[in-house]
C-alpha cells in the first residue's frame, strides 16, 4: 500500500463518512500503513510505537499507559488487510501537477554554486571558499537534487580531496568532506565514482586521523555508498584497513553513546553480512576485542549493535576462539542479560551458546558458572511459553550441567531440572 493512495483514501473518507477508528493509529490519528498489536493487545503504526519505545525511552502502552512486559511488535496482519482493501475501494487519485517553473531564486543560487566551484578550482583560499559552498548547499534540498549542480560539485570536491590527499589534516581537504557529506550519493553511477581506490583512500585516512567533524563526514559518506552498493565495493587491499579504521574509532568512543560510534557499529553490521570473508577480516582487525570492551559501559542501543555484531563474527570459528581467548568476554555478555532489553538478552544467550557449543567448550563453560550466566539460565527457564532463547539456554544446561555441578555455587533447581529431563 503506498503512502500517497492512503493519505487519498484517507481524505476522501473524511469527505464521505470518516476513516473507521480501529484503522487509525492511536498516536497519530492517521491511517496505518504497518500495524503492529503491542503486549497489551492494541495496535499501532509501526514506526510511530518505535519511535515511542525506542527514540523516547518509553515502558508504556501509550493508550492503556500500562507498562509493557516486553516490547515484541507482533505485525497485525488482519488489520492490514482490512486497511488494504478500504483504500483499494477508493478510485486512484490524480497525477500531481506538473512541478513550477525553476523560480529566480534557485537560478541565483545556482549561479552562484558555479562561481564558487571555478573559486575553488583556481583560486586560493580553498578552504573558505569551500565553508562557503557548504553553507549554501546546506539545508536546500533543491540544490542537492538538482543533478546537474550535484555531479558539478562532486567532480570539484573529489579533484579537491584528492589533490589534499597528503594533508588531511589541513582545511581545505576536510571542508570537502563536509560537503561531499551534503551530496545525497543516492545512485549507482555516482556512487562508483566515489569509490574508486584513489578516492576512498583519502576518505580511510580522515576517518583514522581527521578532526571529530571530519570523521562523522566521512562515516557519512561511507554509510550513504553502503546502502546504495551493495556489492562488494571496498577494495582486497583496503578491507583490513578500513575495518581496522572504524575499530580504532569505535575505540575511542567507548563509554560514549555518540552518533558516530552508533554509525560505526550500524557500518560494520551493514558489511559483516557481505560475505564470510568480510567477517573474518574484521576479526582478523580485532573486532571481537573492541566490542567485548564496549560493552560494560555501552547504552541500550550501542549494547543491542555490539551483541548482534559479535553473533554474527562469532559464526565462524576464529570468532568464537577470540572471544573465548578474552578475559571478559562472558563476563561482559552475562552482565547484559536479562538487564538492557529482550532483544540484548536473546543476542547475549546466543553468543554464548556459540561459543560454548561448538568451540573448545570447558574454559568457557567454567567461566559462564563463576560469573553468573548459569543463574540467569535458571531465570530464563521460568519465561512463559516457548522461545528461542528458552530453548538455547535449556540446550546449554544439559550440555554443561555435568561440569557445572561441580561448582559449589551451583543452582539447586537445576538439580531437579536435569534429573527429570534425563
Amino acid at each position: 500500500m503506498e503512502e500517497e493512495e492512503a493519505a487519498a483514501a484517507a481524505a476522501m473518507a473524511a469527505e464521505g463518512g470518516g476513516v473507521p477508528h480501529f484503522f487509525l493509529c492511536p498516536i497519530s490519528m492517521e491511517l496505518m500503513r504497518d500495524p503492529v498489536t503491542v503486549a497489551t493487545g492494541v495496535t499501532y503504526e509501526r514506526k510511530n510505537i518505535e519511535k515511542w519505545l525506542f527514540v523516547y525511552n518509553k515502558f508504556t502502552c501509550p493508550a492503556t499507559m500500562q507498562r509493557l512486559p516486553s516490547f515484541h511488535l507482533t505485525p497485525n496482519h488482519t488489520v492490514s488487510r482490512l486497511i488494504s482493501s478500504f483504500v483499494a475501494s477508493f478510485p486512484s487519485p490524480p497525477p500531481p501537477p506538473p512541478p513550477p517553473p525553476t523560480p529566480f531564486s534557485h537560478r541565483r543560487k545556482v549561479d552562484q554554486v558555479e562561481a564558487l566551484l571555478c573559486s575553488i578550482r583556481t583560486g586560493p583560499f580553498k578552504s573558505a571558499r569551500l565553508k562557503e559552498l557548504r553553507s549554501v548547499l546546506a539545508g536546500d534540498a533543491n540544490l542537492l537534487d538538482d543533478v546537474n549542480v550535484s555531479s558539478k560539485v562532486l567532480e570539484c570536491v573529489i579533484a579537491e580531496i584528492v589533490n589534499s590527499a597528503d594533508f588531511v589534516g589541513f582545511g581545505a581537504c576536510e571542508e570537502a568532506f563536509g560537503v561531499l557529506a551534503l551530496l545525497p550519493l543516492s545512485d549507482k553511477a555516482t556512487v562508483d565514482v566515489v569509490v574508486k581506490p584513489e578516492h576512498l583512500r583519502p576518505i580511510m585516512a580522515v576517518l583514522q586521523s581527521g578532526s571529530a567533524d571530519a570523521r562523522v563526514d566521512a562515516m557519512s559518506i561511507l554509510v550513504k555508498i553502503s546502502k546504495v552498493n551493495r556489492d562488494h565495493w571496498i577494495p582486497t587491499d583496503q578491507e583490513l584497513d578500513l575495518f581496522t579504521a572504524l575499530l580504532e574509532l569505535l575505540s575511542d568512543e567507548i563509554s560514549s553513546s555518540t552518533k558516530l560510534s552508533l554509525c560505526s557499529l550500524d557500518l560494520l553490521l551493514e558489511l559483516a553480512v557481505r560475505s564470510r570473508r568480510s567477517r573474518s577480516r574484521a576479526v582478523e582487525a580485532g573486532a571481537v576485542r573492541v566490542l567485548v570492551e564496549l560493552l560494560p559501559e555501552a547504552g541500550r542501543r550501542s549494547c543491542e549493535r555490539a551483541l548482534l555484531l559479535l553473533k554474527r563474527l562469532c559464526e565462524l570459528p576464529e570468532g568464537r576462539a577470540a572471544f573465548a581467548e578474552h578475559g571478559l568476554g562472558v563476563a561482559a555478555v552475562t552482565k547484559k542479560l536479562l538487564r538492557v532489553s529482550e532483544t540484548a538478552t536473546k543476542l547475549g544467550v546466543k553468543v554464548l551458546w556459540l561459543v560454548s557449543s561448538f568451540s573448545a567448550a570447558g574454559k568457557v563453560a567454567e567461566e559462564m558458572v563463576v560469573v553468573g550466566a548459569v543463574s540467569k539460565m535458571v531465570t530464563l527457564l521460568h519465561a512463559a511459553g516457548g522461545s528461542s532463547t528458552k530453548e538455547r539456554a535449556i540446550a546449554m544446561i544439559k550440555l554443561h550441567g555435568g561440569l557445572w555441578r561441580q561448582f559449589p555455587c551451583f543452582p539447586c533447581e537445576l538439580t531437579n531440572f536435569m534429573r527429570s529431563n534425563r
